[in-house]
């Protein structure tokens, strides 16, 4: 639930940064370079969100995952609640953007901490064999989002004029964001601390979680990183440039696009679950490395079918999109943990997550819209295919970590290397 808030306010604000943010934020700018900049302070809360992965994952390492988690979600629901009463150029002028990308970064910051914290709590609260399973609740909460936000929209453009919309009508899913947190930290406040956690607790918080996790894993950190660039590319590259693209260049109306939208978070949210599932019966590493080569074929394919120029076509780009980029966005929730130990969990399952948010998912968009303006889609697909061959070569060379216990240490590892090993 928490996550599908946290979720649900990133969502919201990529969709209004393609359909209506370059009006009212960047009027001067005309409408394609409008649209990059509006997409450029999307991706700046990508670039926060590893400061806020190193200063909560401190935090949730030391202190613990639920008072971490409480916070995340204030900050979050404060930052985006502002963005709903944010004045627009035409009132206040160029302080209007300087505003709006603060609080985009307010907003990546505490996301930063909020994914590894949620997805941590259910990990290490779930059974070994159905990790998988459990792990991906987080998950399908990250998905939601691109159909309650698509959903928001269009009910909130079905009940007004385009000009009212424009108005102020964009500013009711920033400000319904509040009643969410509400419910989300209800629920929080009433979980306990995961027990994995409690037990390495007893043996001593780290110091420096950051530093211990970089000494003595940081290739596991750099590679936990790239197997997720696959799953951030295609999720925002079809959140928001792929929504600009169906309204300024398909010219397609603004309820289809959003529409369709919704299906295609249906088709995200499906993937899920059914990946999850596969990773506890078959390993981790062959779904996740799977789909990301199946991300790297597909890459190349879209503006194919996209440049059709029909409403099927388009639909079947968004679905098929989500599709993928959920079929490696399943087991994610139980991989990543599985990597590391429980004293800097927190801190180097975030960090990880969040510098391929920062590679995948802040710059995807704005190179989307330079390449494709400049050179063409082509291009694009395979800047995104490269990533997708990277993703699945650090995802084969991590360890399969199907049935491993949690509260493991660097001696567990070593002895059992040792046993299998002969000596």
């Amino acid at each position: 639930m928490g996550t599908l808030i946290e979720g649900y306010d990133f969502i919201i604000y990529g969709t209004a940064a393609a359909l209506i943010f370059p009006e009212i934020f960047f009027p001067a700018m005309g409408e394609s370079a409008g649209t990059v900049a509006a997409l450029a302070t999307f991706g700046a809360a990508f670039v926060a969100r590893p400061l806020g992965s190193v200063f909560f994952g401190h935090l949730g390492d030391r202190l613990g995952r639920k008072n971490t988690l409480v916070a995340t979600l204030l900050l979050m629901g404060i930052g985006t609640f502002l963005m709903g009463v944010l004045p627009t150029a035409m009132q206040i002028g160029i302080a209007a953007p300087v505003m709006l990308v603060i609080l985009r970064v307010v907003q990546g910051f505490s996301v930063g901490g909020e994914w590894a914290g949620a997805t941590l709590f259910v990990s290490e609260h779930a059974p070994k064999d159905k990790r998988g399973f459990w792990g991906m609740a987080p998950q399908l909460g990250a998905t939601l989002p691109n159909i309650l936000g698509s959903t928001t929209f269009l009910l909130t453009s079905a009940v007004m004029s385009q000009s009212d919309f424009v108005s102020y009508g964009w500013r009711i899913p920033f400000l319904a964001s509040g009643l969410l947190v509400i419910v989300g930290l209800y629920l929080r406040l009433k979980v306990e601390e995961t027990p994995v956690f409690k037990k390495e607790h007893h043996r001593g918080a780290s110091r420096v979680p950051f530093l211990e996790a970089f000494k003595k894993q940081a290739s596991a950190i750099l590679r936990g990183a790239g197997a997720i660039l696959m799953v951030f590319s295609l999720v925002y590259f079809a959140s928001t440039y792929l929504i600009s693209y169906a309204s300024h260049t398909l010219k397609l109306s603004s309820s289809t696009v959003l529409v369709i939208g919704i299906f295609g978070g249906v088709a995200y949210s499906l993937a899920v679950p059914i990946s999850a599932v596969l990773s506890d019966r078959i390993g981790r590493k062959k779904v996740i490395g799977g789909a990301n080569i199946i991300g790297a074929v597909w890459s190349l394919a879209i503006f194919a079918v996209l440049d059709v120029g029909t409403v099927p076509a388009f639909a079947a780009t968004s679905c098929v999109t989500f599709f993928i980029a959920g079929l490696a966005y399943g087991p994610i929730g139980a991989f990543l943990p599985e990597q590391f130990h429980t004293r800097y969990r927190y801190t180097a399952t975030g960090f990880s997550y969040n510098l391929a948010g920062v590679i995948g998912g802040g710059l995807g968009p704005v190179i989307a819209a330079i390449l494709t303006q400049s050179i063409g889609g082509f291009a694009f697909g395979v800047y995104v295919a490269l990533l997708s061959l990277v993703a699945a070569g650090c995802t084969f060379t991590l360890r399969e970590t199907r049935n491993t216990e949690l509260d493991w240490t660097e001696e567990t590892v070593l002895n059992k290397h040792k046993v299998v090993s002969g000596h």
